[in-house]
């Protein structure tokens, strides 16, 4: 495989969405950074990236920590330069406002917000000084439509559109172009763990239902929302900024 000279750091790289975007840019030749609080699951992306020819390396980081990710993501710019960010890391929360304590709103807010301001906040320095740069934020069908019981996570998502527009447009004139993808539900880890944890004792029920909230009648598959996320971060889309892409199975426009 030929690598270009690319480098793209993944945020939450290390498993379900994160993972498929990673091995997904790794495939289109990009050197890929895989930055997850969990640094074995980094590796085990690397390692799969690896298997097939392609260029990564893993790295330990806290979103929610702005000296970590200012230390990191200035170790890459200084030894590889940031061509590419995917804010991707991200948790979730089940409640309404009556159920959700504001340690877990500052919770979510820490790692959902302040992560992407964090980690675009570094990048964009170093994607100036080069005169180019593409960030894509995952933001969710939360972003835009009303989902019962998901008022903190909501809070967040929405905030996450909000800045992808802010930045698009703020960073014009610097060549970096600035998009987000809003999954709808997407059959990862991550809903396994919320099926083991809430429903227990009906997770196959459960899980049907869940799938038949899109019109589509399934969920979606991480390498569906990386298709999306490789072509954004391409030369082809060199003319799309300040743009929401929702993958989501008719999830925001046609469930009426």
């Amino acid at each position: 495989m030929k690598h270009s000279s690319s480098t793209a750091i993944v945020t939450g790289g290390g498993s379900g969405i994160g993972q498929a975007i990673a091995i997904a840019l790794a495939a289109q030749g990009h050197r890929v950074a895989i930055a997850d609080l969990d640094l074995t699951s980094a590796k085990q992306t690397q390692a799969l990236i690896a298997q097939n020819g392609g260029s990564a390396f893993s790295v330990e980081l806290n979103v929610a920590d702005a000296a970590q990710v200012n230390q990191v993501f200035s170790d890459i710019a200084s030894e590889h330069g940031i061509d590419i960010l995917i804010n991707n890391a991200g948790i979730g929360a089940v409640g309404t406002i009556e159920e959700t304590s504001e340690a877990e709103l500052d919770k979510l807010y820490s790692v959902n917000v302040k992560g992407v301001y964090h980690c675009s906040l570094t990048a964009i320095a170093a994607m100036k000084a080069q005169q180019s740069g593409v960030i894509i934020n995952m933001a969710s069908v939360a972003s835009s439509v009303g989902i019962a019981d998901r008022f903190a996570y909501s809070m967040t998502k929405g905030a996450v559109l909000t800045m992808t527009y802010s930045i698009a447009k703020d960073y014009l004139h610097d060549n970096i172009r600035c998009n987000c993808v809003s999954p709808g539900r997407v059959h990862t880890p991550f809903v396994d763990a919320f099926l083991e944890k809430n429903y227990p004792d009906n997770k196959e029920e459960m899980f049907d239902k869940l799938s038949k909230t899109q019109p589509i009648g399934r969920m979606g598959s991480p390498d569906e929302v990386a298709s999306i996320v490789t072509y954004l971060c391409s030369p082809q889309a060199a003319f799309i900024t300040g743009s929401n892409f929702p993958v989501d199975g008719g999830f925001v426009t046609l469930n009426n």
